[in-house]
């Protein structure tokens, strides 16, 4: 007959039994636990004698005493000291691996056009140091309407080809059928417009990254980058307010790792276009 009990009441790890068991995970810079005493959320930014120092979304630090006690989605962990640093092949935020010269290369004729300044700013993060490689120059687009003026001034062509990257590239919107038009005219064959699908590039820093659930839902009419800091209770008066929101969420950027994939994918398409030996016909 089964024992439903077990054969020894005085076996080890029997006060252990039935409880979740906390997993042990280095305490490495940016990633984002929550103190399961309290609900304290935010990303770890230094590890020190033994204590971990969190930053919650409104910038506020807290420290913690290593070990026990924190949450990653929900499974406890425990928070250990981090490994070493490997002296192996270095990566850049790109995730690609780095050159042993990583000197930056005669500019190509080729150019990737960037909508708006902080979409621009992010793809200078992350994909700079591969980008000077390879020797493509980003230039600020400051708009998709006016991209044909630009064309029209600076045509493309076989050997100089323009990767474009804009916001909010869905089926109806507005910049979708800009962008069609365009690529039917005379410089679509040397010409790749692509977007990411959010109202705004701060979309595109996922919220794990900012320690937080998700991102705010901003009632329709109101601007979208001043609703979402009088929903993080940053200051939202001026021009200079968006700017240093924005540079908040920019600092928590390190690596791909931190941007939805629907922007990374893009990016990459937009390298590999203008990168593309030149086919002239």
């Amino acid at each position: 007959m089964d024992d439903r009990y077990g054969s020894d009441v005085l076996a080890a790890g029997w006060r252990e039994r039935g409880f979740a068991k906390s997993a042990d995970v280095p305490a490495e810079k940016d990633l984002v636990v929550e103190v399961a005493a309290d609900g304290y959320c935010g990303a770890i930014t230094r590890v020190e004698a033994g204590m971990v120092e969190l930053e919650d979304w409104k910038g506020r630090r807290r420290s913690f005493p290593l070990g026990g006690g924190f949450l990653i989605e929900g499974r406890p962990v425990r928070l250990v000291p981090p490994a070493p640093k490997a002296t192996g092949p270095r990566r850049t935020a790109s995730g690609s691996f780095a050159v042993a010269d990583d000197r930056a290369r005669v500019a190509l004729p080729s150019r990737i056009l960037v909508e708006g300044r902080h979409d621009a700013e992010l793809v200078e993060k992350v994909w700079g140091a591969d980008l000077r490689v390879e020797g493509v120059v980003v230039e600020y687009l400051q708009g998709i309407d006016v991209l044909e003026d630009l064309l029209a001034e600076a045509p493309p062509s076989s050997t100089r080809r323009y990767g474009v990257l804009v916001d909010h590239l869905v089926p109806g919107s507005k910049e979708t059928r800009m962008a069609e038009q365009i690529l039917r005219g005379p410089h679509g064959p040397h010409l790749k417009i692509v977007g990411h699908p959010f109202v705004d590039v701060w979309q595109c820093v996922t919220p794990a990254a900012l320690g937080i659930r998700a991102w705010p839902e901003i009632p329709r009419g109101t601007d979208w980058k001043t609703g979402v800091c009088r929903a993080f209770g940053w200051p939202a008066e001026s021009q200079a307010d968006i700017a240093y929101a924005w540079k908040r969420i920019l600092s928590r950027v390190t690596t791909y790792r931190d941007l939805e994939p629907s922007l990374l994918g893009r990016v990459e398409e937009l390298i590999d276009f203008v990168t593309e030996p030149s086919h002239a016909r």
